[in-house]
Parts: C-alpha cells; structure tokens; sequence
C-alpha cells in the first residue's frame, strides 16, 4: 500500500500557508498518510476553508475523501447523497396549490422546511418569484440607487431620525418597504409545507402588504398631501382612516383564500378589492396634485414625475394580477419563466423604486413649507400608529390560522391515536 494516497485537486485558499498564492494552491493535492504505529495518524491542517473542484467523477472522490478524512474534514456524507427536491405536474398535487394556467414544475405539498429552502434554488414554477422579491429587499443597484435595505442604511446615516420628527414617515415608509418583499419572499419559500402552511404563510404576506399600504399614507399624508389639503379634516384622519384600510384589507385577503376552492371568482374579487381601496385612498392626493398641474400647464416636479411613474406601474401591477397574461394565451409555455406572478413580482419593486424617490423627493423640496406651516408629524401619527396596526393585523392574522393550526394538530393527534391501536 502506498505510504501516501492522492486522492483529488483542491483549492486551499489564498494564505493557506505562507509561501503559497493562488497560482500554486491549485496544483495543491489533499494526500492522506496511512497509519503508523510508531508516529500515530498524522493528517493535513487548514487555516482557511477547503473549496472542493468537483471535477469528473467528482462526487466519488469526495466521498473518499471524507471516508479517509479521519476528521481532518468534518463534512457528513450524506450531503454527497443530497437531491434537489422532486417536481410534479398540475394533476399530481391538491387543488390548493394549482395556480390558473400554470402546468408544471409543482413542489411536492409536504415540503419540509429544507426541501423549501433547497427548492428555491431549483428552477421550479416558484423560484423567480422568491428571488425576485428577496433579491430587491437586500441589495439591487439601478442607476445611482440602491433598493430599500441598502438605501435605507444611507439615509440612516445621513438623517437623523431618532430625534427629528420630520423624518420619522420616511423612517416608518422605509421599514416597510424592506418588510414587505421580504415577507413575499418567505411566503413563495414555504408555501408548499401543507395546505395549512400555505394559508399561512400568505397570510403574513397579506398583513405585509396591508402595513405597507399604511406605510404608504403615512409619507404621504405628511409629505405629499396637496397645500391646500393640509390641516383639513381629511390630512388630519389621513393616517387614522389608513389604520382602518389596513385591517380591512388584511381581513378580507385572508377571508379570500377559505372561499378560493369553491368560489375562485369570488375570492379573486375579494383579493383585489382589498388591496384596491387602500390604493385608491392612498394616493387621492397624488392623484390631486397630478391632476392640478395637468390642468395649469405646469411642469412636472422630481418628485411628481417619480410618482407618476410609480402609478403607471401600480396600474400595471393591477393589470398582471387580475389577468393572468401571458400564460392564459399560452398554459404550459410560461410555467418557469415569464408569467404573470413573477411580472407582478418585478412591475410592484420597480414601481416601488419611483415612489420611494418621489416621496424622498417631496420630504426634502417641501420641509420648509410644511415648518413654516405647522404640519409636523407626531409620534402618535407615525410611529404610534404602525404599531398599533401591527399588533392588530397580527391580531387577524392569529384568528384566521387559528382553526387551521388546530386543524393541523388534531389530525396528527388522530394519526398518532391510529399508529398506537
């Protein structure tokens, strides 16, 4: 027998030993020296981890390498006999989790908590709208702008939003605009543990959304309202009335998925109109101040012009929602890439993108006027308000899983009461 065995290239990382660079760490060689009576086992030592170049017959080496590791290399070998999770068709999985022209690429409908985090690095009919949404959360850079978490990091250290007062919408606006695409992200992830798991994991997507709404009229109510609206018994139950939009819609989307299966029509109505009306009331002073200066003939602002985009593409999210398009043309064409849930996807974080600079825009072209005039946000209309809608969408949230939860639990119940008789 060989005194040593060669067994396959590796890489060992740049200051793996001091006289060694990349260049030379390729031609490295991970050799194991058989056992001496005399000396003991002797096995190599790394300051920095190992990258494995899984080359031709690359599995079967790497199993050998981890049975003659001795423990120099503590991978388990079962991740060698790891396997993306198996993908079904629209008639192999339960009516609950078939989407409307969509044919393939179906995660199995108990999942487990791994196979979801695996699958979404799978090309399945789900993954483009995972990453589509956590992607933008944490860092995606456009022009000269970085997405929600990163930007809001910059204007976190350029604002002072623990002892301004006048920051404290954008502080609440930007929150929200990181929650929300994040909670998708997880929705899209696990929803294929259970059909109850599904239920509520878009739940919590729904109460994202609805805080988000509410995220919304609270930069607006402070930042956008029109000159002539502020102080008038609209801006000042603006934020009160968005409360109340928020559990409506939060109420009514979860209502929406226990009617899905008998009333899909119904349910799709009630879906959207839960979302609609605290779009509308969000933006009737946008709305407003658009429509003035179409009417005057004046030009269009920064910040204007960055709200109409983000309206055309709220109507355009609207659009994709409702339509189905383009894989109701084509059913199976669009299944992995292209329809219309992960164009929903991109059209809501671009749109999101122009309305976060114009309300940027606004909070900065208009701080003086609105000083001058008194209107300065309260933490009670702020802060104050985003926490007690949080508790109460949490609050609607928990009702609505809570007959789904005890669903969950006693069927185990009586599938374990079975496997004891």
């Amino acid at each position: 027998m060989e005194e040593n065995r060669r067994v396959f290239p590796v890489w060992r990382g740049i200051g793996a030993s001091s006289a060694v660079g990349w260049s030379q760490g390729w031609g490295r060689c991970l050799r194991w020296e058989s056992d001496s009576r005399d000396r003991g086992t002797r096995t190599p030592v790394f300051d920095y981890p190992v990258w494995l170049v899984f080359c031709r017959r690359g599995r079967a080496r790497l199993r050998e390498v981890c049975q003659r590791g001795r423990g120099a290399i503590r991978l388990p070998t079962d991740l060698l006999s790891l396997k993306l999770p198996q993908l079904f068709d629209i008639h192999q999985v339960p009516k609950v989790f078939r989407e409307d022209s969509i044919i393939s690429g179906y995660r199995h409908p108990r999942s487990s908590a791994v196979d979801c985090v695996l699958s979404s690095f799978q090309m399945n009919n789900e993954t483009i709208n995972i990453w589509t949404h956590f992607l933008p959360t944490w860092w995606v850079q456009t022009l000269q702008t970085k997405y929600f978490v990163w930007r809001f990091m910059a204007l976190f250290s350029t604002m002072n939003f623990l002892n301004d007062s006048y920051t404290w919408p954008l502080l609440v606006y930007m929150l929200l605009i990181c929650i929300y695409p994040f909670t998708s992200s997880c929705a899209h992830t696990f929803s294929s543990m259970s059909a109850e798991s599904r239920h509520i994991c878009y739940f919590f997507d729904y109460g994202a959304l609805s805080l988000y709404s509410l995220g919304c009229a609270i930069s607006y109510g402070y930042y956008v309202m029109p000159d002539c609206w502020v102080h008038s018994w609209l801006h000042q139950h603006f934020v009160l009335i968005a409360i109340g939009n928020s559990l409506f819609c939060t109420s009514m989307s979860c209502y929406s998925r226990f009617v899905e299966l008998q009333f899909p029509k119904r349910s799709k109505a009630l879906r959207t109109g839960a979302f609609v009306v605290p779009f509308i009331f969000d933006t009737v002073p946008l709305f407003y101040r658009a429509l003035i200066c179409f009417w005057d003939g004046g030009t269009l602002s920064d910040a204007l012009s960055s709200h109409c985009y983000h309206l055309l593409f709220a109507f355009l999210t609207c659009f994709l929602f409702t339509a189905h398009l383009p894989e109701r043309l084509a059913p199976g064409r669009f299944d992995y890439i292209g329809h219309s849930h992960q164009l929903f996807h991109v059209s809501a974080v671009v749109g999101t993108h122009f309305q976060m600079e114009g309300v940027v825009a606004d909070m900065t072209s208009r701080r003086a006027w609105l000083q001058l005039h008194g209107a300065m946000p309260s933490f009670l209309g702020t802060i104050g308000a985003l926490a007690v809608s949080l508790a109460l969408n949490l609050a609607i949230i928990g009702i609505f899983s809570a007959p789904l939860l005890w669903k969950t639990r006693h069927g185990s119940n009586q599938q374990n009461a079975c496997k004891e008789q």
